[in-house]
């Protein structure tokens, strides 16, 4: 296993975007564990952190932005890879032009960053409780980035088994979010229902199951924001 392969095809693939879309900024590419720091059940396919690495050589104190790639998502295939930077590209694009494209920690995701994703080629669709934020492929996409899609795949000869039993499907790309993989299959659903919060001061709190949750968002009527567990808040 070539691990620098794998980051220089990540890089690579970044630069393609890049090239594509001009206000995406550099990055600093890192591999880690997506299943640690975490909730149970989740996993984090991928990140982008604005200003996280300063140079030895100018000491700039603004710094370099973060690409980080989580190394259980890596056995999803290259497709969804290259879903997952598009959807970070997408936070760095927001980045760049001063666009609030998240709330609740970064956790969910508005209709800014739906058009945002679109914009770079992404497929956006809503999931519960974080907003706009299930990445695929938009038609088309993957035959424009053909070759950074071939260097991915031979690139990707492993990935890093999930800390617990959290199965990474084959589909999805972008989830950046620490609830990232979803509950997964067998994990504990709480007896009681889920906590959520909205985004009034004070904050609103209500209880629902988890499968009302999984139906769609739930709108509070006062702040006009969905209420996402309050676990994310």
């Amino acid at each position: 296993m070539d691990a620098s392969a794998l980051v220089a095809a990540l890089e690579a693939t970044w630069s393609a975007i890049q090239l594509r879309h001009p206000d995406v900024p550099d990055v600093v590419v890192t591999l880690g564990a997506g299943s640690i720091g975490v909730p149970a059940g989740a996993l984090k396919l991928g990140h982008f952190a604005a200003e996280r690495w300063v140079s030895n050589e100018n000491k700039d104190p603004v710094g370099q932005a973060e690409l980080f790639v989580g190394g259980e998502g890596l056995r999803r295939g290259a497709e969804p890879v290259l879903a997952t930077l598009l959807h970070e590209a997408a936070h760095g694009v927001a980045h760049a032009r001063g666009i609030k494209d998240t709330s609740r920690q970064g956790r969910y995701h508005n209709t800014r960053f739906k058009l945002l994703g679109e914009e770079l080629g992404l497929t956006i669709t809503q999931a519960p409780t974080i907003g706009w934020s299930s990445t695929e492929l938009a038609p088309g996409t993957a035959d424009e980035y053909a070759e950074e899609i071939a260097a991915l795949s031979s690139a990707i000869v492993a990935f890093r088994n999930t800390e617990g039993a959290v199965p990474v499907g084959p589909t999805g790309g972008g989830k950046d979010g620490p609830t990232g993989g979803g509950r997964g299959i067998g994990a504990k659903r709480p007896k009681n229902g889920l906590v959520l919060v909205c985004e009034c001061s004070p904050g609103r709190r209500i209880r629902a199951s988890a499968a009302v949750v999984e139906r769609g968002s739930i709108v509070c009527g006062v702040c006009s924001a969905d209420f996402v567990e309050a676990s994310a808040a």
